[in-house]
């Protein structure tokens, strides 16, 4: 019986063209070799199986070629490359850190460079999980490592490049390996089975590459496993059976079933995927996936982003063009929010039966869509007759297009009444239902905004208003007005509600209103609310040049003593007979 060999022993990359995924390092070095600059270390990081080692082993094979191609390939025909091949070469050593992790075994590497090549120009010490060498190895290293001679080469291999202390990276140029996309293990895995005479399913062998996490060599592993649980015929049945991959199919009719707002058919598809072995958290982070992707396929230039065969990726497109973009964000956020609470869960299944409960309800309430079109005024609203009992007055002749005077969510605010009161519109004072609706926001910096909505005659009025603009107002107007907004403020917002009523307000020339507060505290919490403050007064007055000037009481501004000698000198002014006490009695006050 033939000796079997693995994959990923047979299939090892001999050449930089033949590594996988790692173009960015490959080119690197080839350019390094041709200009003839190369560093006396390098260290190549990242995760496991994507090429760091076959790397180091190129690299030395090809800077000791003796006829070397023009793309800075190794011949694979001098002497240096067939003892290369043969495994018997005297310049090319590696040493396995984690189990030469000791100074004893650095002195004895240190003791081997010492010794120039043998026929070649450079020997290589390729270092293997480089981060397992003790503290005092890599002490033992660092001289070394710094000035070798100009023949030593050292590689140094690691997945943890953290634990590499940084004296030892200092020392050398790093070259970071990536995780390798999908695709390309998918490639590589179709070239594999070609070579072997294995039949195969592409969704087979990209459910492989899925499955490997970026890594080729484990990519490899499963290949060689999965070929002898089939038999030589990798099916895409057979792979996800094999692998414990929750199959997509049942992620696309549970969302045919939520879109559907089918709740027992929901149910009914978690129960069989309870069945068949899989664990709840792998179906709810599947499922998230699965709404990950119908979002991407939303947009044309984002398709790329989709790591799945061809036609998977058109019943995607598919499936998502009977998705809205709200849908599948709210999906998302309910299949992250249990996600997140399964592990703390007392009934771990009713949890996730409860988030696809939720998804099939999506279609059924309205989503919170905002709104692109302009929001139209109460004026240009004719709302139904009102219902309610109207008050039994004479009959007035009215337009037919009036409309009743919009609900009022919040508490109006008192309107002081003209003089000689008038069955329309009075001259100068608005009507006494014009009252705004004032709705306060207050988001971290305290900015209050002011939604003004006038009553349903709010166009008929305009033009009187405007026409009717008025010069002036009086003490009594301004302090009402100035208190009813102070009323409109809503609980959470006390603080400038307190620092509007502490404030002294007095009237400038019948058109300004001069704030005094008693600190710059309550002066900024009122600048804060100054424009709106004036927008509310002009529409209650119709004083279009009304203005507002704050100012810092200056008899509050003076600091009130605090230390002892200030508290003495103060009670002194005003008692000049404790200075006497404080000499006849010698005490000491500290100053």
């Amino acid at each position: 019986m033939d000796n079997f060999v693995v994959s990923a022993r047979k299939y090892r990359p001999a050449t930089f063209q033949s590594v996988v995924g790692q173009s960015h390092i490959t080119t690197t070095l080839q350019n390094a070799i041709k200009s003839h600059q190369l560093a006396q270390s390098f260290l190549f990081c990242g995760p496991r199986g994507v090429g760091k080692t076959s790397c180091a082993r190129i690299f030395a094979k090809t800077i000791n070629c003796k006829q070397p191609t023009a793309e800075m390939e190794a011949c694979n025909e001098c002497e240096s490359c067939q003892s290369f091949n043969e495994s018997t070469s005297f310049n090319i050593f590696e040493l396995d850190a984690a189990s030469n992790s000791g100074v004893d075994d650095i002195r004895k590497l240190i003791d081997q460079v010492r010794i120039p090549p043998q026929g070649n120009d450079y020997k290589v010490y390729i270092i293997d999980e480089v981060h397992m060498l003790s503290g005092s190895a890599f002490n033992a290293f660092l001289k070394t490592l710094e000035e070798p001679p100009p023949y030593a080469k050292f590689i140094l291999a690691t997945t943890e490049k953290h634990k590499i202390i940084p004296t030892i990276l200092s020392r050398c140029q790093i070259f970071d390996f990536r995780r390798i996309q999908t695709e390309d293990i998918t490639n590589h895995l179709k070239y594999v089975a070609n070579s072997e005479g294995v039949s195969f399913e592409e969704d087979a062998l990209h459910v492989i590459a899925q499955k490997s996490d970026g890594g080729l060599r484990d990519a490899l592993s499963m290949f060689d496993q999965l070929v002898s649980f089939t038999a030589g015929n990798l099916s895409y049945a057979n792979i996800i059976e094999n692998l414990n991959v929750l199959d997509y199919e049942y992620y696309f009719k549970i969302t045919d079933a939520i879109l559907a707002s089918n709740i027992p058919a929901c149910l009914l598809f978690f129960q069989e995927i309870l069945d068949k072995g899989f664990e709840g958290q792998h179906f709810i982070s599947g499922i998230s996936s699965h709404f990950r992707n119908l979002l991407v396929c939303k947009d044309p230039s984002t398709h790329r982003l989709l790591e799945v065969t061809d036609n998977v990726r058109a019943r995607y497109g598919e499936q998502s063009s009977n998705c809205s973009v709200m849908f599948l964000l709210e999906a998302l956020k309910i299949a992250d929010e249990c996600d997140l609470q399964y592990k703390d869960a007392n009934n771990k299944r009713l949890k996730i039966e409860i988030a696809l409960m939720k998804m099939a309800s999506l279609q059924n309430k309205p989503l919170h869509v905002a709104v692109s079109t302009p929001v139209p005024t109460p004026a240009q609203i004719t709302p139904p007759a009102p219902q309610q009992t109207m008050p039994q007055n004479p009959p007035v002749e009215k337009p037919a297009a009036t409309s009743a005077p919009i609900p009022q969510p919040v508490k109006e605010a008192p309107v002081s009444m003209p003089q000689n009161p008038a069955p329309a519109a009075s001259e100068n004072t608005p009507a006494p239902n014009s009252s705004p609706q004032v709705g306060i926001k207050l988001p971290s910096s305290s900015t209050i905004s002011i939604n003004k909505i006038s009553d349903p005659q709010a166009g008929e009025k305009k033009n009187l208003t405007t026409a009717n603009t008025r010069q002036s107002i009086t003490q009594e107007e301004l302090d009402m007005h100035w208190n009813d907004f102070a009323k409109f403020l809503p609980e959470e917002n006390k603080g400038l509600e307190f620092a509007m009523k502490q404030a002294k307000v007095t009237l400038k020339d019948g058109k300004i209103a001069q704030v005094q507060v008693i600190n710059s505290l309550l002066e900024d919490e009122i600048e804060k609310v100054k424009k709106d403050i004036i927008d509310y007064i002009k529409q209650k007055t119709n004083i279009e040049s009304f203005r507002i000037s704050i100012d810092v009481d200056s008899e509050k501004k003076e600091r009130k003593p605090y230390i002892p000698r200030e508290i003495f000198l103060a009670m002194s002014e005003k008692n000049p007979e404790l200075k006497v006490l404080r000499a006849e009695l010698d005490l000491d006050i500290d100053f």
